[in-house]
Parts: C-alpha cells; sequence; structure tokens
C-alpha cells in the first residue's frame, strides 16, 4: 500500500527492496547519486526496479515506484506505525501508520474515553506508543515478521477510527476542520525541511508539488531524499478517512455488522477482478481498501457494537481472520518475494482485521483502562510523550535513523568508542536513533502544540 505505515523497507509495498548490511568500518556514503539515502540500514528502496524484485510483478503498486512527469513515488501499503498521526496518526505513523497525536483533538486521536483516575484511556494510548515503538524498529531492521507479531498501522487505523467516531459526535465539517488544522502544520514545518534538501540535491518539482501542502496524494521527491518521505502514505491514508468518516459513520450505523463484514471486499476486489490504476489515485485507493476494516472497528467499538457480541462469536471470527491473513501471506511467497505483511495487501488486511478486532473486543468487553500505569510513574511519563508527540515521531524518525548512520561513523575515530561500543551493531543504530528522536521531541514538537491552538512545550 503505500504504507510507507510503514516503510523504510518495506520490502515490497514501500518500494524497498534487498537489504544491505550496515558496516561500521565504511565511511559514511555520500548522498549524491545515491537510492534514497543510501545509508544502508534495514532495506533500501528500489523505486526503478534495481536490485530484487518480487518473482511476479504486483499491480497494486507495492514496493514498486511510479514515475510521473520525472518524478519519484513510492506505491507502498504499510508500517506504519504510524501511526497512528493515531497520525499520527491517529501515526502514523501511517509506517508504518503516523501515529496518532495522543493529545485530545490530535490529528490522529480525540480525546479517548477517560481512564480512572487520569482523564485519558492508557489502554489506547499504551497501544499507540507500541506501534511508534514497532515503527520504528521495522525501519531499523526490516523484520519481515514483525507485521504478525503486531501490525502496527492497523492498529493506529483502528484507534484512530474509535476517536473519529467519538469526535463526530460534534459537527462533521467542524470535526474535520480541526483534525486537519492538527496535522498540516507539523506536516509543512517538516516538508519544509525535506523539499529544501531535495531541492539542494538536484530535485525539479512540478505541478505535483501541491500535494507538499495537502497531502491527499502521495507527494513527489526524488531518488535522495525518498526514505525520508516515503512514509507520508500514511497521512495520505488518514486524511482520507478522515474526509470520509462523517459519510461512513452514517453508512456504518445503518447496519454495523454487515458494513463491517463487507468491508473486507474492496481489497479481495482489487485481488481478483479489478487493480486500481498504478498512480496516485490507485494507491491511496488500495491502501484505503487495506485498512477501511480496522478503522470501521474502531467505530464498532466506539458505538459499543462490540460490547454486545459474544466472545466465542468474536473469537472465533477474528481466529478465522488471522487463519486466512497468515495462510495468504506464507501460500504467496513466491508471487510477492516475501511474507512481510506491508506487501502483501490481501494479507495485512485480514491479519490486521483479526488482531485489532481481539484488541477492541478486549478493551470493549472488558472496559480495560490500563490504569494501573500510573503506579510505574516512568512509563507513564513515557507513554504520555509518546501521545503527545506522535505527529513528531512518526514524521522524524526516519530522518533520525538516517542521521545515525554518519553519526556513528564518526565515533570511529574515536579508539575508545571503536573498542568498546558495538558500533557494526543495528541495535546499536537502533539506540542512536532513539536519542536523536528524543533531541526532536522538545526540538521540533511544540509545533503540535502551536497546531492544537496550545500554548507551547518542550514536552507534552
Amino acid at each position: 500500500m503505500s504504507w510507507g505505515s510503514e516503510q523504510q523497507r518495506y520490502q515490497g509495498y514501500e518500494g524497498y527492496q534487498g537489504q544491505q548490511e550496515y558496516q561500521g568500518q565504511q565511511e559514511y556514503q555520500g548522498q549524491q547519486g545515491q537510492q534514497g539515502y543510501d545509508y544502508g540500514y534495514g532495506q533500501q528502496p528500489d523505486p526503478y526496479g534495481q536490485g530484487r524484485q518480487p518473482q511476479i510483478p504486483q499491480q497494486y503498486g507495492h514496493g514498486q515506484g511510479y514515475v510521473d512527469h520525472g518524478q519519484v513515488y513510492v506505491t507502498e501499503t504499510a508500517p506504519l506505525p504510524v501511526t497512528e498521526p493515531e497520525p499520527a496518526a491517529d501515526a502514523a505513523v501511517r509506517t508504518e501508520p503516523s501515529p496518532d497525536a495522543g493529545e485530545p483533538e490530535s490529528p490522529a486521536a480525540d480525546p479517548a474515553p477517560k481512564a480512572k483516575g487520569t482523564g485519558r484511556d492508557r489502554y489506547f494510548d499504551a497501544l499507540r506508543a507500541v506501534a511508534l515503538v514497532r515503527v520504528v524498529a521495522y525501519h531499523t531492521f526490516g523484520w519481515a515478521w514483525a507485521g504478525l507479531v503486531f501490525p502496527s498501522m492497523g492498529v493506529m487505523f483502528a484507534l484512530a477510527g474509535s476517536l473519529m467516531a467519538k469526535s463526530l459526535e460534534r459537527p462533521a465539517l467542524k470535526v474535520v476542520k480541526s483534525r486537519m488544522r492538527r496535522l498540516l502544520p507539523p506536516f509543512w514545518f517538516w516538508g519544509f525541511f525535506v523539499v529544501v534538501a531535495m531541492l539542494i540535491h538536484d530535485w525539479m518539482p512540478g505541478w505535483q508539488i501541491v500535494f507538499w501542502i495537502v497531502p491527499v496524494g502521495d507527494p513527489p521527491g526524488n531518488q535522495w531524499g525518498i526514505q525520508a518521505w516515503e512514509i507520508l502514505w500514511y497521512l495520505r491514508t488518514y486524511l482520507w478517512f478522515v474526509l470520509m468518516s462523517p459519510l461512513l459513520l452514517k453508512v456504518f450505523r445503518k447496519a454495523p455488522l454487515p458494513v463491517l463484514l463487507l468491508s473486507l471486499a474492496p481489497i479481495l476486489v482489487f485481488q481478483y477482478a479489478w487493480q486500481p490504476p498504478y498512480n496516485r489515485f490507485g494507491s491511496g485507493l488500495t491502501d484505503f481498501a487495506t485498512f477501511l476494516f480496522c478503522w470501521l472497528v474502531g467505530f464498532a467499538h466506539r458505538e459499543g457494537v462490540l460490547q454486545r457480541l459474544k466472545p466465542a462469536l468474536v473469537i472465533l471470527a477474528s481466529l478465522a481472520l488471522l487463519a486466512y491473513g497468515g495462510w495468504y501471506a506464507f501460500a504467496h511467497q513466491a508471487e510477492f518475494g516475501t511474507y512481510d505483511l506491508d506487501e502483501v495487501p490481501v494479507a495485512q488486511t485480514f491479519w490486521s482485521a483479526g488482531f485489532v478486532t481481539l484488541l477492541m473486543y478486549f478493551k470493549a468487553y472488558y472496559n480495560v483502562d490500563f490504569a494501573w500505569l500510573a503506579r510505574f510513574k516512568r512509563l507513564d511519563r513515557i507513554v504520555t510523550i509518546f501521545n503527545g508527540r506522535a505527529v513528531t515521531i512518526y514524521l522524524w524518525h526516519e530522518i533520525a535513523l538516517v542521521l545515525a548512520v554518519p553519526l556513528i561513523d564518526q565515533f570511529w575515530n574515536v579508539p575508545a568508542f571503536e573498542k568498546w561500543l558495538p558500533l557494526e551493531s543495528q541495535w546499536f543504530m537502533f539506540g542512536i536513533g532513539w536519542v536523536l528522536i528524543w533531541v526532536a521531541i522538545p526540538l521540533v514538537g511544540w509545533v503540535e502544540d502551536v497546531a492544537a491552538k496550545k500554548k507551547p512545550k518542550l514536552l507534552p
């Protein structure tokens, strides 16, 4: 999907194929003329089809780039985390997913149901935090199995759907404007640096640059900067859901369960009957279909539909969805070149559907709120920061991972570091990446407060 929700090296959806091992002793490779940043962490994007390709090219655009007037695009379908913007979302982020912002009325997250003593639903907050960590880990290591363990983009879209349904208790137009207001300024701030850097590196934009203003379509860019902007599929998909939610919620309320079940049909139609065009619209349509069930199961949670269902029915249905999604991923490895859910839209749809249904039903039926987090003040504080800066973490995590490589290269010049630090380890780069993310949070995270018309803070 165009999920970049996930995909820094989504070996397929995101135009990421193949893996390059990071060798600490190697000198920092120049960025000019390289694919993406070519830093060698995780899987590298390959929009021109260089390197390993799936044995049977897919027509979804997963993992393959498309060219439009000289611009390079990545058509992903996945970690997102995401996320949730839950953008955030609500990322996404949609890493997978941007990640949900986690703040009341945040771009990817409306105020969640109040938890005991905290004013927030810490169950949702904890899931969003885990989704963001999983997105960063996936973009560092490129683990094909990561989506099976925790489909972060599906989780972030489900959380966003629940929060959106809650927000739509107010006038729809006001809610949509609020969502866009909270999402776009952080995106513009981040995009300014990415666009200027690409212009310096010989990018010549066309009229498609308008998608850097409102990303309802994949923003264009050049090869040099692809590792920074490929994650924007999540923001685009999130905006589609936000714009469509007033209508989706009306339709859902007329026949909740039939609509929820029918939401699995579009991705099957795209796979077996009609394939979307290989362009921005087709890429967006595929991502929308892939996560439609997750968004609607968020509606089902908020509307009380899940709570009325019997546990045995929900568990059996969820296991059936998981079984089909898992079977499809492994049965079609030859076709897609991997079992990575981010590369296989049908598998992603059904696996995420079963996974998030269990998570949301557990919340609805047992009224779980994770209020116990308050007893662990440091952990509770970290969860709060993750949710208050979800958009920032999602947007800036790729750049942090990219910058980690030249920084580690400098460590080799210090004999003590060379001897005692695991400079060749990707785990070390993962740690340095998180250090840079935590530096970015107070430096640029205040933009989320400005977008929300709040007093800017270094930390939420």
